[in-house]
């Protein structure tokens, strides 16, 4: 397996981010400021110019220590964004042996951008559940899904624990 290498960050426009992100056929990591006053927080005005009719918003959250990977699609595009907790995501491009890696969630937040065909997924980081929204371009259909599956561990060479450094 190749070194591992972070996504390229963009800090404009989703819309801007797609088109890099499919050109380029890599990922890109878009950080997300938040805005936050005696009230709260937010993040505001994200997935601008991006989302379509034939599109799907979701939201999971994943136990600490899950693996949930591999997995890629032909068609649809995914948006994460991870609210809270942390996740490590990866993708790998197969075809032309580059692989990514992006930590990601409330103490960094931000968009990952993660066009098709790359094999991609995600493991939680850290103490406390990761919750995940995520924008897919193409709606799940359950009579014809756009998705193929590998094994969490089906590339050699790949590990999805924390890196001690």
């Amino acid at each position: 397996m190749v070194k591992p290498t972070a996504p390229r960050v963009f800090e404009g426009p989703p819309a801007e981010a797609l088109r890099m992100a499919t050109a380029e056929r890599a990922p890109v990591f878009m950080p997300i400021n938040v805005f936050a006053d005696d009230r709260g927080w937010s993040m505001m005005n994200q997935l601008q110019g991006v989302m379509t009719p034939e599109g799907q918003v979701n939201y999971s959250v994943q136990y600490p220590g899950v693996i949930k990977a591999w997995h890629r699609h032909a068609h649809q595009t995914d948006f994460w964004i991870c609210l809270s907790g942390m996740l490590k995501a990866a993708a790998w491009d197969q075809d032309n042996q580059r692989l990514w890696t992006c930590v990601l969630g409330e103490k960094r937040p931000g968009a990952l951008v993660i066009p098709p065909p790359l094999w991609h997924g995600a493991a939680t980081v850290g103490p406390t559940p990761a919750g995940l929204l995520y924008y897919v371009t193409k709606a799940y259909d359950p009579k014809a899904p756009d998705e193929e599956r590998a094994a969490w561990d089906a590339f050699a060479g790949f590990t999805w624990s924390v890196e001690h450094r």
